[in-house]
């Protein structure tokens, strides 16, 4: 999808649940680092903290790419 097929209003939808997205997966990042640095930690509460960072950063890139215009070859 390219940025000509949307409007102002779309990528600026985008760019803002881009920006949470961002802040929730650095948010995740420091709520690890913390679980690991302060034992015992809980394994599954870290496992599971680390699949939602993943697919955060799956969807990051999603809309990262949606904002990238087509380039022709």
């Amino acid at each position: 999808m390219s940025t000509q097929s949307l409007n102002e209003t779309e990528i600026a939808d985008i760019r803002h649940h881009l920006h949470e997205l961002q802040v929730e997966h650095r948010d995740l990042d420091q709520v690890i680092a913390h679980l690991a640095e302060n034992p015992p930690p809980d394994e599954l509460l870290v496992r599971r903290l680390k699949k939602r960072k993943l697919a955060i950063k799956d969807k990051i890139i999603l809309l990262e790419e949606m904002l990238v215009p087509d380039i022709p070859a």
